[in-house]
């Protein structure tokens, strides 16, 4: 079975992608909870990128053994992916903070926008709220939902702008997190309409 197993998977990582464009991908290192002796910085995990295509569906582009902080190891899946014929850069790559990926990105993606969890509604919310009194919270994280829901960038300004207008006499280091990433937040804006669910957050579930 393991054999069996082995041989699909590296069938698998060498098919030909020369045929795929995805749009938006996600890059990731999962860890798990084995304890080595090796420093934190340089303990295995295994790398995954998946991508969105034009139409939205989503599909696991490569998983690999690697270092998550390792630019070495995320450069090694991303020249694998070029030669097997993913040639045609991402509009968006959207990943946690690992500095060995982006790197590796900035590279060999060149012509892709970054967005990391500063940009991401779901981390930013958690965020914001932990500096208001948890009187306020239930009607400030209504707020918050009305920007990043909100049909259009002119309305999401909008809203965006009542929010620290709302709170930030009083609670100033609430809308000062917030407003420290408005560009990064408001990004998604810039792509179609049909696939802010998917690019508003750094998970790629729909919804995020």
């Amino acid at each position: 079975m393991l054999a069996t197993w082995q041989e699909e998977h590296s069938q698998w990582s060498e098919r030909d992608l020369s045929d795929k464009h995805y749009v938006y991908v996600w890059a990731d290192g999962i860890h798990f909870n084995i304890r080595l002796e090796e420093p934190p910085e340089n303990r295995q995990c295994i790398l995954v990128l998946m991508g969105a295509t034009a139409d939205g569906h989503k599909e696991l582009i490569a998983v690999q053994d690697g270092f998550r902080e390792s630019e070495q190891s995320w450069s090694s899946m991303l020249l694998n992916l070029k030669h097997q014929g993913l040639t045609i850069d991402p509009k968006l790559v959207i990943a946690d903070g690992a500095l060995g990926f982006w790197a590796a990105a900035r590279k060999l993606l060149p012509g892709a926008k970054e967005q990391r969890p500063r940009g991401c509604w779901v981390h930013k919310t958690a965020n914001v709220l932990d500096k208001l009194p948890k009187c306020l919270q239930d009607e400030a994280k209504e707020k918050l939902h009305q920007i990043w829901m909100a049909p259009g960038r002119a309305r999401a300004d909008d809203a965006f702008d009542l929010f620290i207008a709302t709170y930030e006499a009083k609670y100033f280091k609430a809308t000062q997190c917030l407003q420290k990433d408005r560009d990064e937040l408001l990004t998604f804006y810039d792509f179609p309409a049909e696939h802010w669910c998917h690019i508003r957050t750094t998970n790629p579930t729909p919804g995020g």
